[in-house]
Order: structure tokens, then C-alpha cells, then sequence
């Protein structure tokens, strides 16, 4: 369904609330929209047709109301596929992000998201294709690229580069390996 409203010329382009110095989510519905090249419409009570959101090169420290914004905002809020939340001080990745199951583009890079096990929160998400995470304290991470890949194998890109074939070679060698030391650990204290 979602092609076909795109294909009908129903969805516009992103809602764009970039380089707005917004703090929390409260402060989008404060903001107006940046204007494009396209025109966003909007619907029944003034809510915009759009899929995408941009809220890139902000101060946001959380995604504390994210739900309820983005909802007051779109037309069809079940239906957001890409979201951009760059350059921001995000501490971890919000599980707000994986109740929204057609997202297929998730921008995160440039916060401060300092653990790999935060990644394991958007294998809820089924649709996910391109993830960015770098510019985060975890790309310090042995085995960043790796377990990322391990743990979202359906990732077409990651960091803005296409995921090849042997980088899926490479993460399920990571996996096995990590996953046998897990068990090497456990025997031991045992």
C-alpha cells in the first residue's frame, strides 16, 4: 500500500526541521517545516503528507514524546519510512524508533551513542535497509562493522557504503566466533 501512495503522488517530500535548535520533541510542533523545492501538502487538520523526517543537526538528548509528535505531525504516521536524527547528542536508540515498522532509512551518526548492544533494539524492524552510525563513540568498537551486520543481516548500506558480500562473510565469522566465546565464558564459570 505504501508504494501505491507514493506512486499517486499522495506523499511528498521529507518534513524537513533540520538546523532548528530544537532541544525535545516538544519544540517540533513549535517549528515550521523548511521549505522545498516540492511543497509539502497537507491533510485534514493541517497534518503533512509526507514519509520522511528530518531532524538532523539539533540538540536533542532523547526521543522522549516521539510517538506522539510524529503523530500530530503526518497524515500517516504507521507509514514512516525514513527518519534522520544526525548530529544530535542521542545516548542510545530509542525504542519508540521500532514501533514504526516500515522504516527502511535510520540516520543516527554523529550522537553519542556509546553501546553496540543499543543496535540490537532495530532487528525489530524487518524493513531497515540503510543504517548510519557513524561518528558515535561505538565505531571505537572491536568488531564494530561486524556485529552490526551480525545483528541486522537484511542492511543493504551501512555508513553511506554499500554492505557487500564479504562483509557478510566476514560478520558471520564474528558472530560464530563471539557466540562460541560466550559459551567458552559460560563452561568456565561453570
Amino acid at each position: 500500500m505504501s508504494k501505491k501512495i507514493e506512486n499517486d503522488g499522495v506523499m511528498g517530500p521529507p518534513v524537513d526541521l533540520a538546523f532548528k535548535c530544537i532541544n525535545s520533541m516538544e519544540d517540533v510542533l513549535q517549528e515550521e517545516p523548511r521549505e522545498g523545492l516540492r511543497p509539502i501538502k497537507r491533510g485534514e487538520g493541517g497534518k503533512l503528507h509526507s514519509q520522511a523526517l528530518r531532524l538532523n543537526n539539533n540538540t536533542l538528548t532523547d526521543l522522549r514524546g516521539f510517538k506522539e509528535v510524529v503523530a500530530n505531525l503526518l497524515s500517516d504516521p504507521s507509514h514512516l519510512c525514513w527518519v534522520d536524527l544526525s548530529f544530535n547528542d542521542l545516548p542510545n536508540i530509542d525504542s519508540v524508533l521500532t514501533t514504526y515498522r516500515h522504516l527502511s532509512v535510520l540516520n543516527l551518526h554523529g550522537n553519542s551513542i556509546r553501546q553496540l548492544k543499543e543496535v540490537d533494539k532495530l532487528a525489530a524492524l524487518p524493513n531497515l535497509k540503510s543504517l548510519t552510525l557513524h561518528g558515535n563513540p561505538i565505531e571505537a568498537e572491536k568488531g564494530y562493522r561486524s556485529y552490526i551486520l551480525s545483528v541486522l543481516p537484511q542492511l543493504k548500506s551501512f555508513d553511506f557504503s554499500a554492505v557487500t558480500k564479504q562483509d557478510r562473510v566476514s560478520a558471520d565469522v564474528w558472530s560464530r566466533m563471539n557466540g562460541k566465546l560466550k559459551k567458552v565464558r559460560r563452561t568456565k564459570k561453570d
